[in-house]
């Protein structure tokens, strides 16, 4: 890291979480929908149970469908995963005074997503704690014309010390006020 630029790498799709995610969705919508076809056909494709007793109408179909939307879902996620959704970095140069947060989509024309800011358009850092049944914490940029950027993508659960010296790091680099928000 260089003194006068300071680059966050941001991890994407890629994490063990979405990997046993798509793996459990894979699993039991499989267990779903051999259960389904199996009071279809009349015939045990399960090695754990017998399911050739269940009615077709309307249990069999409810497997069916919910197998084939959690492989879907599974489908979806594995994609996510190939592609690296939501992957790239944060880079704060002193350098050229701009901002620059780096984003991967989804594949086609305007799969990079890139914002640029200028310092003199920044107000302040807002260090955000979500307390409650989904907490959550996170650094957002605030603009002067009141628009308010994620840093941190906000499915990640980051340590709060952390997250705090962080924050603490990046509004001492941009000489921009810091402003902490518990919820």
């Amino acid at each position: 890291m260089n003194e006068s630029i300071i680059r966050e790498d941001i991890v994407g799709a890629r994490n063990i979480r979405s990997f046993c995610v798509m793996i459990i969705l894979l699993l039991a919508g499989l267990g779903f929908f051999l259960a389904g076809l199996s009071s279809y056909f009349h015939v045990n494709f399960l090695i754990l149970t017998d399911t050739t007793k269940i009615l077709f109408i309307p249990q069999g179909i409810a497997m069916l469908f919910y197998g084939t939307g959690a492989i879907g879902l599974a489908f979806y996620l594995f994609l996510t995963i190939l592609w690296n959704i939501g992957s790239g970095y944060n880079e704060f140069s002193k350098i050229d005074n701009i901002v620059r947060i780096i984003r991967l989509g989804f594949p086609g024309k305007n799969r990079t997503l890139f914002l640029s800011y200028e310092f003199k358009n920044i107000k302040n850092i807002k260090f955000l704690i979500k307390q409650g049944l989904n907490p959550r914490c996170n650094i957002l940029l605030i603009l002067k014309d009141k628009r308010e950027i994620p840093l941190f993508p906000a499915q990640i659960l980051m340590n709060p010390l952390e997250t705090e010296k962080k924050a603490i790091l990046l509004s001492n680099f941009l000489n921009v006020p810091l402003e902490n928000l518990v919820i």
